[in-house]
């Protein structure tokens, strides 16, 4: 069911993506006077699920989700239509507009994807505004995985500044250290400031980790409720029951109880919580997986999270805000892959992204990954491949600035060029998902 669910979310994501990218190209070439032959969401070798014309345009639902694309009269793109550009140029085709119009045309998908990014922000901030937590407000400190204790980081300590600049939301300090390629971190530690020198190289490893949980909060730990086969409430622990120890040591936090009872398999083990007001040591048998099956309570019930509020009107601007953030990380992350040893390997396919929805279907998480996919769509469309919308565009900046268009002939190559290049870079993405699955 988990698999149905994000593969619905990632379809209906991508279908709007689309159907908005390619009716950007489609408005533009309409207010031009250029005709548009076909508009397709989703590609159609061979056949289509159904088709209708409307006009000189027809329309159709193709069976593989790979995208969309419209067919611009007079243009050489994915179609390779080369008969039509055999004949005499005609005042509807595209090749007989001034470049301007053209490359108007061509930026006009990425424009839309752009707007509908804001328009996302602008509806999600004003709908459920915005909740997070400050990193000051961290006050018990955090626990790192084994990539976070490698880069120098350690349970416990509070993160002050990276690289000497503050970040307000501590959500953001995973990403604000990869793609901003810290080279240090500023902490508490033990009551005395630390400066943590992250390692050569270790940019690299945080982005085949893939997930910013290296860093996560450290909480006490009170249980908020239990697994079925349960050993810890089998022995008589309850629902808010304060564990603070194992054994006579003192365990406050949840992450120091984990570890501890890892140590301790298929042993019998005594467990001292606080129960309304009194100690309680209780006898635990610990199941050879090493987990009592129980879990605490969120963050939430003890870190101060602040919260936004707004109106349509006051989202607009923080809705822009947060697309140009959004547009500029991804910039960064797409440079990462070529800074960073081996960051190639990160690179996912559609499985890749679909794991980013969740398992649950979760509207504000829906709108919030779609926004970003428009971004990423919009950023990798006008990157200056042939067959991309940025191959057009640079093909039309060099017509515009040296007045002399490349030849039909020479557009047909690097049509076909870009088409090999986009296939790689697919067939790579995602037999990349198929080997981390096998692995």
């Amino acid at each position: 069911m988990e698999i149905l669910i994000k593969t619905l979310q990632f379809l209906l994501a991508i279908s709007i993506l689309v159907i908005f990218h390619e009716l950007g190209h489609f408005i533009a070439a309409r207010i031009f006077k250029t005709r548009v032959e076909k508009f397709f969401l989703f590609f159609n070798p061979w056949f289509s699920l159904f088709k209708f014309k409307r006009g000189d345009t027809e329309y159709g639902l193709g069976w593989l989700p790979l995208g969309g694309y419209v067919k611009i009269s007079g243009m050489i793109d994915e179609s390779m239509d080369k008969e039509q550009l055999k004949q005499p140029p005609q005042p509807w085709e595209f090749r007989s507009k001034p470049a301007w119009q053209r490359l108007i045309m061509m930026l006009a998908g990425v424009f839309v994807n752009l707007l509908l990014a804001i328009a996302i922000y602008i509806v999600m901030l004003s709908v459920w505004g915005y909740q997070y937590l400050p990193t000051s407000e961290v006050k018990y400190g955090i626990t790192v995985d084994s990539i976070g204790y490698e880069i120098g980081l350690r349970n416990g300590d509070k993160i002050l500044s990276v690289d000497h600049i503050m970040v307000e939301d501590f959500a953001d300090i995973p990403k604000t250290i990869i793609l901003e390629e810290a080279t240090a971190i500023q902490v508490i530690r033990d009551g005395e400031p630390f400066e943590v020198i992250i390692p050569e190289g270790s940019i690299a490893k945080l982005i085949k980790h893939k997930t910013p949980e290296f860093i996560s909060v450290r909480i006490p730990f009170v249980t908020a409720e239990f697994t079925d086969d349960s050993e810890g409430k089998k022995a008589g622990i309850r629902v808010a029951d304060q564990i603070i120890g194992i054994n006579d040591s003192l365990m406050l936090y949840f992450d120091q109880f984990r570890a501890e009872v890892q140590r301790h398999k298929s042993e019998m083990i005594r467990v001292t919580l606080l129960r309304n007001g009194d100690t309680l040591v209780i006898p635990v048998q610990v199941p050879a997986g090493g987990l009592l099956g129980i879990y605490p309570k969120p963050p939430a019930e003890f870190l101060t999270f602040r919260e936004k509020n707004y109106n349509l009107i006051t989202a607009i601007p923080a809705g822009v805000v947060r697309a140009y953030e959004g547009t500029g990380n991804y910039i960064k992350s797409i440079k990462l892959l070529f800074s960073q040893e081996k960051a190639y390997e990160s690179v996912g396919g559609f499985i890749a992204i679909g794991n980013f929805f969740p398992a649950i279907w979760d509207w504000q998480a829906f709108w919030s990954m779609t926004a970003f996919l428009s971004i990423m769509l919009a950023v990798l469309n006008v990157l200056p491949i042939p067959a991309l919308d940025g191959g057009h565009v640079l093909f039309l900046l060099y017509e515009i600035v040296f007045r002399r268009k490349p030849s039909d002939k020479f557009l047909e190559y690097a049509q076909v060029v870009g088409m090999v290049i986009l296939f790689g870079i697919l067939i790579w993405a995602n037999a990349n998902d198929i080997i981390k699955l096998f692995r």
